[in-house]
Formats: C-alpha cells, sequence, structure tokens
C-alpha cells in the first residue's frame, strides 16, 4: 500500500522540481544554486546546457573570518559575504546576469542574505 508523504522534506523536494522545470541556467544567463545545510551553506553558478559548475563558494573554504555586516550576523551575515564573494568572482569570469535559485525554500533568513550579498556585490537578477 503506497502513500503519498507529505514531510517537510518531501514537500520541499516538490517544489524544487516545480522551480527547476521553469528555470534553467545557460552561459550567459547562469542558475545562482543556493544549498543550506545545518553545517553551512554552498553557493554556484551552473551552466544547465553543458551541466558544468562555473563558479562557487562556500561557508567552509570562502566563509572563514568574515565580519558581521551591518544588522547582520552570525550565519546570516556569513550568507551575505558569501553572495558578495561569488560576485567577485563571477565579475572575474565576466557573469554579469543570473538566475536566481532558492531551491524549494522560503525567500528569507541566509537564502535572501546570500540574494542581497550578490545583488550588492554588482549581479542582476
Amino acid at each position: 500500500m503506497s502513500q503519498r508523504q507529505n514531510t517537510k522534506y518531501q514537500k520541499r523536494v516538490r517544489r524544487q522540481a516545480r522551480i527547476r522545470a521553469r528555470l534553467s541556467g545557460t552561459a550567459a544567463r547562469p542558475r545562482l544554486h543556493v544549498f543550506r545545510s545545518i553545517s553551512g551553506i554552498y553557493v554556484q553558478l551552473i551552466d544547465d546546457t553543458i551541466g558544468k559548475t562555473l563558479v562557487s563558494v562556500n561557508s567552509k573554504i570562502d566563509g572563514k573570518g568574515k565580519p558581521a555586516e551591518g544588522d547582520r550576523s552570525g550565519k546570516v551575515a556569513l550568507a551575505y559575504a558569501l553572495g558578495q564573494a561569488l560576485s567577485e568572482k563571477a565579475k572575474a569570469a565576466k557573469i554579469i546576469t543570473v538566475v536566481f535559485d532558492r531551491a524549494g525554500r522560503k525567500y528569507h533568513g541566509r537564502i535572501k542574505a546570500v540574494a542581497e550579498g550578490a545583488r550588492d556585490g554588482g549581479l542582476i537578477f
């Protein structure tokens, strides 16, 4: 007997699939994907036409020693700094415009901080 499961994770996976069906990254406008876990946050620019990651940053390597940003502190400040770091790497790779992929999560907290940091760093959504 198969019963449809409605756990938080399964609901997010379904939302993520719906979003990914409509948006895709290209070489001219890659997809800015944000993965958030308990221990860290990972942000990457992906070209879906060839299935390749163009630029990536994560809190384990690129987020060490980041100070608080304005009224942000803790993990949210780290997410904002990662957004800015990604935009710097993207500029070096001559990428200006991106498509934002929030991976089925709500647009608040660390996800929102990454987007704001990337916008403040110069990326256009």
